[in-house]
C-alpha cells in the first residue's frame, strides 16, 4: 500500500504538468480575458481574483488571502469585496467558464460548432471520474469548486476536471507551506532564492522564479520582500544576499514532495493504469493549451514535453 501511494505521488506531479496548462487557460487568454470583461470585469485582476474566488461565494478579502497565499493582503483587499458590485459570483463562474471553453476551442483549433475529438471527450471523463467523491479535508477551494455542477459539455468537463484537481493540489501545497512555517511573501521569496541558488539551472519545477518577476505580480512591497527575507536568512534558509543555503533548498525540497503526497490520493483511486491512460489523453491537449503560456511563468509550470 504504501508504495502504491509512493507511485501515486510521483504521478501526482507528472499530472499537475499536464492539468495545469490546461486550467491556466483562464488567467492567459485572451478568450479568458474577453468573457471576463463582457461580465464587466475589467482589468486582468478583477477577473483573476472574481473568478478564482467566486465558488467560496461573495467572500471577503480573509479567506482568499488565506487561500490564495501567495498575495499580499493589500492587493487582495483592492480586489474583494469590490468586485462583487461589477457581478455576482454566479455571472463570474459562468464568465469564466465560457472564456475557458472558448480559449480550449481556439487552442485546439476547433470552430464555435465543431465538436472535440473523442480523445478529448474521453479525458473529460476520465477527470470527472478522478474528481467523483473526492475528499476535500482541510482543502476550502478544492471542496468549493468540487461542489459545483459537473457540465454536460466535454470541454467545460475537462476544465471543470482540471481545476478541481489543480485547487486540490494547491489547497495541499498551502498546507505544506505552513507545515514547513513559511507565509506567503516566504514562499516565493524563498523559492527565489532556490533559483538564485541553482545559477540557472532547473531548480525543481520552473527557472525564473526571480523577486523582480514575483515581487510586482503578487503585491508584496520592497519592505516585506526585504523582512521576509531576512526572517529567512535568521532561520538560515537564505544568505544575505538571497540565495537558498542548502537548508533552505532541502526545505523546499521537502515541501515539494509533501505538495506530491498530498496530491497523490486522486491518482490512487484512480490508479496506475487509469492514471497512464489518462496522461496519453492529455498530452496533446496540454501541448496545444501550453502556446498560451509564457515560459518561465508565475505559476511555476514547465513547458510541456515534446515527444
Amino acid at each position: 500500500m504504501m508504495g502504491g501511494m509512493h507511485d501515486a505521488a510521483v504521478a501526482a506531479k507528472r499530472m499537475w504538468t499536464l492539468i495545469e496548462p490546461v486550467h491556466s487557460l483562464t488567467y492567459f487568454t485572451d478568450a479568458a480575458r474577453a468573457a471576463f470583461e463582457q461580465a464587466g470585469l475589467r482589468g486582468f485582476w478583477r477577473g483573476y481574483f472574481a473568478g478564482r474566488a467566486a465558488p467560496l461565494g461573495p467572500a471577503q478579502a480573509a479567506p482568499v488571502i488565506a487561500a490564495f497565499c501567495s498575495f499580499a493582503p493589500a492587493m487582495v483587499t483592492r480586489a474583494l469585496p469590490a468586485v462583487w458590485q461589477l457581478a455576482t459570483p454566479e455571472q463570474a463562474l459562468d464568465a469564466r467558464q465560457t472564456g475557458a471553453v472558448t480559449a480550449l476551442r481556439v487552442q485546439l483549433g476547433l470552430g464555435q460548432a465543431a465538436a472535440g475529438p473523442g480523445e478529448v471527450a474521453a479525458a473529460a471523463d476520465q477527470l470527472a471520474l478522478a474528481i467523483e467523491d473526492l475528499d476535500c479535508t482541510g482543502r476550502v477551494l478544492a471542496a468549493a469548486n468540487a461542489a459545483l455542477p459537473v457540465p454536460d459539455e466535454p470541454l467545460a468537463r475537462l476544465w471543470h476536471g482540471a481545476t478541481v484537481l489543480r485547487e486540490h493540489r494547491g489547497d495541499g501545497h498551502v498546507a505544506a507551506l505552513t507545515a514547513a512555517g513559511l507565509d506567503g511573501c516566504e514562499a516565493i521569496a524563498l523559492r527565489a532564492g532556490v533559483d538564485r541558488a541553482a545559477g540557472g539551472a532547473r531548480s525543481a519545477v520552473s527557472v525564473g522564479w526571480t523577486r523582480e518577476q514575483m515581487q510586482p505580480i503578487r503585491g508584496w512591497t520592497d519592505a516585506d520582500w526585504e523582512s521576509a527575507d531576512a526572517r529567512l536568512a535568521a532561520r538560515g534558509l537564505l544568505t544575505s544576499d538571497g540565495q537558498a543555503t542548502a537548508a533552505g533548498q532541502a526545505l523546499h525540497q521537502q515541501v515539494e514532495h509533501t505538495t506530491d503526497q498530498a496530491a497523490a490520493r486522486p491518482w490512487a483511486r484512480l490508479g496506475a493504469a487509469r492514471t497512464a491512460e489518462l496522461a496519453g489523453l492529455l498530452a496533446p491537449v496540454t501541448r496545444a493549451c501550453a502556446t498560451a503560456l509564457p515560459y518561465p511563468n508565475p505559476i511555476g509550470v514547465p513547458a510541456p514535453e515534446t515527444g
